[in-house]
């Protein structure tokens, strides 16, 4: 078994099909099939069940795809270690909410970059919930997040923290009382965004349900539709008070300490913490405040 064996395996998993691992590595559809079908016979197993809509994992597969992510992670894992030195150069895959990639990343960015110019930095968004994800798969090496997280495979460090404030149009008169919400459309990030699970939890708490709901994938859509009028949200007030140069937006404080929320940086323990990684995590906490 080769370590190109394993990513091609992996490849035709990750697209549940041959004909589009074979476009996405560049291979001829046979070499594909070939590789899969000497991989079988090495394990004496079925990895793949083929159907008309293409092919998905047997539970021999399941097991083998979990393996084979983490050989190809150390494979890669053991280059970095090898080449690493005091100075941070190469690769850094780093995740951030939606909202820090808004506000707090460009400096935090621009300082480590400045610094070391040899890490090449790439950047993925997302939820909470699809970051810790990204993590575990080793898909990135490090992401903010939202507390509360608490996992036992996560490094979890502090680097600051965000109010959460009440954020409508500045056409609406400020809210008295939680129970003006009741009647109106809530603007929220989809399901496994911290921010909105506060928010949702803080109003059921208070038996309030809203009247609608809307998910947006971006914090460009909800501050958009929060300047037109159409619902309110809860974000940070980092966020709110660089939108209102562009947006008409009221932030309204929430006494309640539970909308205090630390943003946190997530890494896998049983990975090496190079060079690159320690400087970032360092640059973020001065820089995050």
């Amino acid at each position: 078994m080769e370590i190109r064996d394993l990513q091609i395996f992996l490849a035709v998993a990750d697209e549940g099909s041959i004909t589009k691992a074979a476009e996405k590595l560049e291979y001829v559809q046979s070499s594909i099939s070939i590789r899969i079908q000497q991989l079988e016979k090495e394990l004496n197993t079925t990895l793949f069940r083929r159907g008309r809509q293409g092919v998905q994992l047997t539970t021999s597969g399941e097991a083998l795809r979990s393996y084979a992510e983490k050989i190809i992670f150390l494979t890669h894992e053991a280059e970095r270690v090898v080449a690493d030195n005091t100075i941070p150069r190469g690769p850094l895959r780093i995740g951030s909410l939606e909202t820090t990639a808004a506000v707090r990343l460009p400096y935090i960015l621009t300082d480590y970059l400045k610094a070391y110019p040899e890490v090449d930095l790439t950047l993925k968004t997302g939820t909470t919930e699809e970051l810790i994800h990204f993590v575990l798969k080793y898909e990135l090496d490090g992401a903010f997040v939202a507390a509360p997280v608490e996992h036992a495979e996560l490094d979890i460090t502090e680097v600051g923290v965000e109010e959460l404030v009440l954020v409508s149009s500045g056409q609406f008169a400020p809210f008295d009382h939680p129970e003006q919400l009741r009647n109106l459309t809530l603007l929220v990030f989809r399901v496994g965004c911290s921010y909105r699970r506060k928010l949702e939890d803080g109003l059921h708490a208070k038996g309030i349900i809203p009247a609608r709901i809307m998910e947006f994938g971006t914090l460009e859509g909800i501050l958009g539709c929060i300047h037109a009028g159409l619902g309110v949200s809860v974000l940070p007030r980092s966020v709110v008070e660089r939108a209102k140069v562009q947006y008409q937006l009221r932030s309204q404080d929430i006494e309640d300490k539970f909308y205090l929320t630390p943003t946190l940086f997530i890494r896998r323990k049983d990975t090496y913490k190079t060079a690159a990684v320690s400087e970032f995590i360092r640059v973020s906490r001065d820089r995050f405040n």
